[in-house]
């Protein structure tokens, strides 16, 4: 499956488009992890991209997250270690993340969410006036952004990066991708 199949697949099924900017920012963090681990950008960008691909449909049974949408990428023929990191990024279903694509999507989805929070509160409201020290101000703040669980995002370690440099990574792939989710 191309980038493209994939955002028509996203279009079908979530009709947020905050839901879909996120995916889309995940998809951006994900691409700019994989670059930077040596690893396969066109896979890890498409696991950021779908990994909420239920999210709508399953709001009301956060249980089911993450698992109704590992069978639907199943269905549309996406490998197994991708449909296992959208599986087990829903960290309610207590699985193992094991291989670094898991980590990885698991640390970058709130991340995602705490940039564009920050971005949000500049007089601009745009990414290019964000900086890696407005992310670690606000990340230190627990009312800030609450829905970004600061310990997920710090699991980041586990990929060898330190938070610094995940979020100098983040920042920069985002901002690659502002102008489509129009920060």
């Amino acid at each position: 499956m191309n980038r493209k199949e994939a955002l028509q697949k996203v279009q079908e099924n979530v009709f947020s488009r905050n839901l879909i900017d996120h995916m889309i920012a995940t998809e951006a963090i994900m691409r700019g992890l994989a670059r930077r681990l040596g690893q396969d950008e066109e896979k890890w960008a498409l696991t950021g991209l779908l990994h909420d691909i239920d999210y709508e449909q399953t709001a009301d049974n956060p249980e089911a997250h993450s698992l109704i949408g590992a069978e639907m990428l199943e269905k549309m023929g996406l490998d197994d270690e991708l449909t296992y990191a959208v599986k087990v990024h829903n960290e309610i279903h207590g699985l193992p993340r094991i291989s670094l694509l898991d980590k990885a999507l698991y640390a970058a989805d709130p991340l995602s969410g705490l940039i564009t929070a920050v971005a949000m509160v500049m007089p601009s409201k745009k990414l290019e006036d964000v900086k890696v020290s407005s992310i670690k101000k606000k990340f230190k703040d627990k009312a800030f952004a609450r829905g970004a669980n600061r310990e997920q995002i710090q699991s980041c370690e586990e990929l060898g990066l330190t938070m610094d440099e995940f979020f100098e990574i983040a920042l920069e792939e985002m901002k690659k991708i502002a102008g489509e989710i129009g920060l």
